[in-house]
This record gives structure tokens, C-alpha cells and sequence, in this order.
């Protein structure tokens, strides 16, 4: 396609440029090095001298922001602070516009606003990017928009830096935050993560049951103090451990879990005992209480028992009279025999 100008007016001469639409709408990206120069000349009137016209550039690019999130140690334990970093570099050909950064911060870590800091490093120069409204997203998510949109030219960058608290509840989260980047017309940068891995230290995730089994006088489900203890009662909680009470029914469990835990009595090891009622209970004759362990904190659950009803005894009924026989007739007496007659002698025989 020929670049032409022709326009002669009263010995001015003018230059028109036309560069055909259909050059913009090519498909490929044109970077830095692909640079559109057009020099044009034309003849007076009354001279024949050329005059070249001044180089015509044009630039065609594409900005390429990208984002890459580091922290200043990989792991912390409560009470630590720790020192994000947010690097916005321009890969492009064109300057790229960020109007906000957009971060979803780990359970248990609290942002220090008033450590939210924005460089600009482009051209052997070195700007701060002040910041407007930090807008908070969720419980922990952040929103921190720049009083004037920077604008990053294409090898610049933008360092932003922020530090964050980590509190006990940050044993409850996984340590890992994601970080993204919004422009000025409405997309975003790409995101990147951070895992921080969490340490216990002096804090301590693990919980303290305590608790009493007493003889409920007045049934109410609550211990008064001159309620006293039932020794060497028997509990199981729903990890499987098994709790004997001391002498005045105390008991106590290091290093419980977070969550609901539930102690369920053993009658075998209370005869004579059943449950009172637990106004604070559901079901209020069920032999098992619960309470909600928070990380490190201390719960207490007792046991109401009242002893149980004697039953009544039955009467014994009265024995019967035994009869008394009436005694037997005596006995009539056999008469004795009569004696049997002598028999007389044979007589002997004469012949």
C-alpha cells in the first residue's frame, strides 16, 4: 500500500498522511521493535527543492502485568508479625493501569494498615503510590484502592509490601492466602499464594475439662457448696478416655481437641445414684453432658446425682396356725394264745 500526500495551497504546502485501517486489524501483537515509520516529501511551487517531511511513528503494543507473592518467613507461631510482599511486574509493550490489590489473608492473621506501602521502580526512578480506602472483605479479606491509579510502564515495577499479626486463632487455619490485582478496565492480574505454615509456640491449641460429680440435694442440676462429692465415679468422653473422680469427686483432662465434647457417666461405678436433671441440657434425664472446647480455653462439666429411692418393703404376712393333731387311740391289746394241750405219751404196743 503507497503512502501519498498531495496538497498545494497559496506556495503552503501541506501533508496528508493516510495509513489504511486495515494495517490496526492485524491479528498478530506488534511489540516495541515493530515500529511504523513513514517520511514523505513533496515539491513547492516555484521550487524544485524536496522537502522531507518529519518521521511518522507509530507503536503498537500490549501491557502484560504480572503478579508474584512472597512473605518474609515460612513459618510463624502467635504473636509473630509477618511481612507480605506483592511485586507487580509489566512484561508487555504497553503501560498497564492498577487501580486496586485484593488479598484473602489466613485465618488468625490480622492486616496492619498502617503498613500497606506502594513503590514504583520504572525509568531509574523510584515513586510512592499512596493508597485511599482499604475496604475489608469478609472476615479477613482486603481491599486496598490507590488515591490515583498507577500506571506502570512496560518494564516497570510495583513493589507493594504490608505486614500482618498472627493471632492464637490462626492454629484453627491453614496459613495459605491468595493475592490477585485489579485494573482499570475491569480485569485483573493473575493470582498468586503464600503457605505459611503455623507453629503452636507458647500458644496452645488444646483445651482443660474440669469437672465435679456431686449428690444434688436440691436437684436443681447446678453444685452448691456444701453439696458434697461422689468419689471414684467413672467417665468416658467421645475420644475414649476414661476419667476417675478423686475423694471429693473432682476430675480433671489436659489437652482436649476443639470442638463439642461429651462426657457420659458410668452407673456401675455410682450405685445407689441416677442423673438429676440438667436445666441446661435437651434431654434433661440423659446420663451425658457436652460442652463447646474453644482452642486453649477451659470448660467445666459436673454431674448431678441424687440417690435412689429405697423401695417399701413388703409386709410379711402372718404365718397360719398350724393344727394340732389330736392323739392317736391306744392301741387295743392282742389277747395272748391259749397254751396248746400236752399230748399224751404213745403207749407202746403189747404185741
Amino acid at each position: 500500500m503507497n503512502f501519498w500526500m498531495q496538497l498545494r495551497s497559496r506556495g503552503r504546502l501541506l501533508l496528508a498522511i493516510t495509513i489504511p485501517l486495515a494495517a490496526l486489524a492485524t491479528p498478530f501483537r506488534i511489540t516495541a521493535q515493530n515500529l511504523i515509520t513513514n517520511t514523505a516529501f513533496g515539491s513547492g511551487t516555484g521550487t524544485s527543492t524536496n522537502v522531507s517531511s518529519n518521521p511518522a511513528i507509530i507503536s503498537v503494543g500490549q501491557a502484560n502485568l504480572e503478579l508474584v507473592k512472597t512473605g518474609d518467613r515460612s513459618s510463624a507461631e502467635p504473636g509473630d508479625t509477618v511481612v507480605y510482599r506483592l511485586i507487580f511486574a509489566n512484561r508487555g509493550d504497553a503501560p498497564a493501569t492498577l487501580q486496586s490489590i485484593q488479598d484473602d489473608l489466613p485465618q488468625g492473621l490480622n492486616l496492619q494498615e498502617d503498613s500497606l506501602r506502594a513503590i514504583l521502580r520504572a525509568n531509574d526512578q523510584t515513586t510512592e503510590a499512596p493508597f485511599g480506602n482499604v475496604q475489608t472483605l469478609g472476615t479477613r479479606g482486603f481491599n486496598a484502592a490507590f488515591t490515583t491509579p498507577v500506571s506502570i510502564p512496560p518494564g516497570g515495577i510495583l513493589d507493594v509490601v504490608y505486614a500482618a499479626e498472627v493471632t492464637p486463632d490462626a492454629l484453627r487455619g491453614n496459613g495459605r492466602n491468595i493475592a490477585l490485582g485489579l485494573l482499570s478496565n475491569g480485569t485483573s492480574t493473575n493470582s498468586d499464594t503464600h503457605r505459611l505454615r503455623i507453629r503452636p509456640g507458647i500458644a496452645n491449641n488444646c483445651g482443660t475439662l474440669l469437672g465435679r460429680v456431686f449428690v444434688d440435694d436440691n436437684m436443681d442440676g447446678f453444685h452448691q457448696p456444701d453439696e458434697v462429692g461422689v468419689p471414684y465415679a467413672v467417665i468416658f468422653l467421645d475420644d475414649g478416655n476414661r476419667i476417675t473422680t478423686d475423694e471429693e469427686g473432682l476430675y480433671s483432662v489436659n489437652c482436649l481437641q476443639p470442638g463439642r465434647r461429651v462426657g457420659t457417666i458410668d452407673y456401675t461405678s455410682v450405685p445407689g445414684y441416677q442423673i438429676t436433671p440438667d436445666p441446661n441440657f435437651i434431654d434433661r434425664d440423659s446420663v451425658s453432658r457436652w460442652v463447646n472446647m474453644a482452642p486453649g480455653a477451659t470448660r467445666r462439666m459436673n454431674f448431678g446425682l441424687k440417690p435412689l429411692a429405697e423401695p417399701e418393703p413388703e409386709p410379711i404376712p402372718e404365718p397360719e396356725p398350724v393344727p394340732i393333731p389330736e392323739p392317736e387311740p391306744a392301741p387295743i391289746p392282742v389277747p395272748e394264745p391259749e397254751p396248746e394241750p400236752e399230748q399224751a405219751a404213745p403207749v407202746p404196743a403189747l404185741f
